[in-house]
């Protein structure tokens, strides 16, 4: 995640803030620019940003951000679609009159943003259904109604992702670590690993990367529904960490590659977003800090990349345990597990 600056004051700004804290400047976010800018009024539709270098340009704000005050985007004065380009994924959101549903479905928004946001970054295509309805994204955030109502699962189908809402819930969501025994749980983790099994759909399958991957991850095709059934009866082997990156990743090949392709996201992110507030360690003892740009490092082999992961990890694990607090990082990544993360950046660098 990169940094932003108000344009008008200079206040440090972050990404999913809606006005300068210290001059008071509505702000928005144009995701093509990949800027946070200060805006100033034209009508009470339009808006000029103060970033120069989309400063030529008129936007008008997400009408999720004007009626539901749930976003901070801007869309392009001559987009006709009321929704910016992140709340237009949608396909269903739950009833927002009922208990705390609002407040759960903002934070699955502020998840889903940083999600799209790294896509992009990534270079990662990004379409919704309704300009591909067969390979397209959307979103389902759907809750329980009633008591005999059926369970809302969190998953993944045809493009089509599914959140229960309170996984947004952090007593709900803690409640279910605990009794999965599971060291990470996160709402943003949980759009990670969901979106994994939309990009096998969309850079594995059918592709030439489907059989490396099947020698890697595993045969996809063995019945889901036995492998999962099996995975919650049986106690995980004693050496899972040695071919994984996660209990739940043995469950199935599919879920191998999921929870591989949301460590990859967590890794890339925290780099990046270590790397923007100037946040570096050392390499090893007594070398110099790297100067690689994020660009220069992803388009290098994924090795480079763990080689500045893994003191980061140190360092904020170090810091966590300084305040009393769990590792920030708590997994081990074996040499099969570091094969698998190369094996996703090199279908991200050549999925674009």
């Amino acid at each position: 995640m990169k940094s932003f600056q108000c344009q008008n004051c200079g206040q440090l700004l972050f990404f999913e803030n809606t006005q300068c804290l210290h001059c008071g400047y509505q702000l928005g976010y144009i995701p093509e620019a990949q800027v946070l800018t200060a805006l100033n009024p034209i009508d009470n539709q339009l808006w000029q940003p103060l970033d120069s270098t989309v400063s030529h340009q008129q936007f008008r704000l997400c009408a999720n951000y004007t009626q539901e005050n749930v976003c901070n985007w801007l869309i392009s004065a001559d987009d006709p679609n009321p929704f910016c380009r992140s709340c237009r994924l949608n396909q269903t959101i739950p009833n927002l009159n009922e208990g705390n549903n609002r407040k759960l479905w903002a934070d699955l928004e502020v998840a889903k943003r940083r999600l799209i946001y790294s896509l992009w970054a990534l270079g990662l295509p990004v379409v919704d259904k309704e300009q591909d309805p067969e390979r397209g994204l959307a979103f389902d955030f759907l809750a329980p109604t009633g008591d005999d109502a059926e369970p809302v699962t969190t998953g993944h189908a045809d493009g089509l992702i599914t959140i229960n809402i309170f996984e947004a819930d952090s007593v709900t969501r803690e409640q279910t670590r605990v009794a999965m025994d599971e060291p990470y749980r996160t709402l943003l983790g949980h759009f990670r690993h969901e979106i994994g099994h939309y990009y096998w759909m969309l850079l594995v399958q059918n592709s030439e990367w489907l059989e490396p991957f099947r020698l890697l991850f595993g045969n996809e095709q063995e019945d889901y529904g036995q492998a999962l059934e099996r995975h919650y009866q049986a106690d995980p082997p004693s050496n899972w960490q040695e071919q994984f990156v996660s209990v739940y990743a043995g469950a199935h090949a599919w879920e191998d590659w999921a929870e591989t392709w949301a460590h990859y996201l967590h890794i890339t992110d925290a780099i990046e977003t270590a790397r923007e507030f100037g946040v570096t360690v050392r390499l090893k003892a007594g070398s110099s800090r790297s100067s690689l740009t994020m660009a220069d490092l992803y388009s290098q082999e994924f090795q480079n990349i763990v080689d500045r992961w893994l003191p980061l990890t140190y360092a904020l694990n170090s810091i966590n345990r300084s305040m009393g607090q769990p590792d920030m990082y708590p997994f081990v990544l074996s040499p099969k597990a570091i094969e698998k993360l190369s094996f996703v950046h090199e279908v991200i660098k050549g999925g674009h």
